[in-house]
């Protein structure tokens, strides 16, 4: 792999900058928004709430309508597959006076939502549901502040909380005690929101109030988790040499790129200029002859802080003397499908050595050889397959390919440009 690609823009800051922009006042220029499905979800369910969106390329112009401004819908949302979606917009809906349904596919009406329905009835949010699953029908109410304690490390929980918050009387407090990706106190921070964040020992304690936010452009870098297949493949093949970027370069998101160095990948990073709330950076690797870490598990805070690059640190894992093991990563099994079943089955039609686990797999290194894969409809799976059809002996096929339009319309054909025969 030769050369230099820039992925779309982040999914989990693209969702999250349209619905802060969505109830701040003004007009919010949202530059590099992710190209997926997933994120044009978020976009078609804030215009059904009546938030004016253009689109001109990659960028995105939302007209905010304010804390107090959104419409009634008149129709179901539809959040296509989009879980990020359903349990943010469950946030910013428990407060709005009126009734709203959000459904999606049929993969996303089989995702649990009780995770966010628990904390939001706590604050006094009437939110019905199909025992736990989508759809779930929200009726607005006068929400009341309280602190929460998340039970499991979760981004989009802690989320949906905070924009709730924004909505209630008092001040809302989130307390997590496994840091998660902090995208949205930063964008509610850059947006005016009245928010602290006080790190403590084996705890930090999120807080957020009803305030005024005001439009405030900004730029989206790259998504590292998309990168994180190209990463990989780089790290694998013989003569890479390939830098991508602008990527993210939070705190929160580069634990791949401390595992791949872990790994003996040749990995440099340099700063990048992005204007906006999140740090960003260019990553260049180079394949540097065999990779070899020792036995390499990954669990605990680890496997939260890389639970979208599993799948491809699976195929990697196929390339290391000592094979890999993850653990702690039970979340996957309820994710666009059960992601360990999927990356078990599929390792083993290529002819590695896998073992499925509750929460978890271990895989051994092993000669890929070509086979047809089955991805799901996980558009994760189906990259991460990609990469190992790269690393096999033979011709390997994936069936609905096309499932990767949920997060980058283009792989295939960035792939393509970049491998050299």
């Amino acid at each position: 792999m030769r050369g230099a690609i820039s992925p779309p823009g982040d999914k989990s800051i693209s969702h999250r900058a349209a619905m802060i922009a969505a109830v701040a006042r003004g007009k919010t220029r949202i530059g590099n928004f992710a190209t997926g499905a997933d994120c044009a979800s978020t976009l078609s369910v804030l215009g059904e709430l009546g938030v004016s969106i253009s689109r001109d390329g990659s960028a995105v112009t939302i007209t905010g309508a304010g804390l107090d401004g959104l419409r009634s819908p008149a129709v179901e949302l539809d959040c296509g597959n989009s879980g990020t979606t359903m349990r943010l917009m469950a946030g910013l809906l428990a407060g709005q006076p009126w009734l709203s349904v959000l459904t999606g596919d049929p993969s996303l009406t089989r995702r649990p939502m009780a995770r966010v329905i628990e904390p939001l009835r706590l604050m006094g949010a009437d939110v019905s549901s199909n025992d736990g699953r989508p759809p779930l029908a929200i009726t607005g109410r006068a929400l009341r502040a309280i602190e929460y304690e998340l039970p499991v490390a979760s981004a989009q929980v802690k989320s949906c909380v905070l924009l709730a918050g924004m909505f209630a009387s008092g001040r809302t407090t989130v307390v997590e005690t496994v840091p998660t990706r902090d995208h949205t106190e930063r964008l509610l921070k850059h947006f005016g929101a009245d928010i602290s964040v006080l790190p403590g020992p084996g705890r930090t304690r999120i807080s957020v109030c009803r305030s005024r936010l005001d439009a405030a452009d900004l730029e989206v870098p790259g998504d590292i988790s998309t990168a994180a297949f190209f990463l990989a493949a780089a790290a694998c093949l013989p003569g890479s040499d390939l830098t991508i970027g602008p990527v993210v370069a939070n705190p929160t998101r580069t634990a791949i790129i401390d595992i791949l160095e872990r790994t003996g990948a040749d990995i440099a990073c340099r700063p990048a200029d992005v204007p906006g709330p999140e740090p960003a950076m260019f990553v260049r690797v180079r394949s540097g002859g065999e990779l070899s870490s020792g036995p390499l598990v990954i669990s605990g805070q680890t496997t939260a802080a890389v639970i979208d690059e599993i799948a491809v640190l699976a195929v990697l894992g196929t390339q290391l003397k000592e094979g890999l093991e993850v653990r702690d990563a039970a979340e996957l099994r309820v994710k666009e499908t059960d992601r360990i079943r999927a990356i078990v089955a599929n390792l083993r039609r290529m002819g590695a050595d896998a073992e499925e686990f509750d929460d978890g797999f271990r895989v051994k290194r092993s000669a890929l050889l070509g086979a047809e894969i089955e991805p799901f409809g996980d558009h994760r799976i189906a990259m991460a397959f990609a990469v190992a059809g790269l690393l096999a002996r033979g011709s390997t096929s994936i069936l609905d390919a096309g499932c990767v339009d949920v997060s980058f319309p283009a792989f295939f054909d960035t792939l393509r440009s970049v491998v050299s025969s």
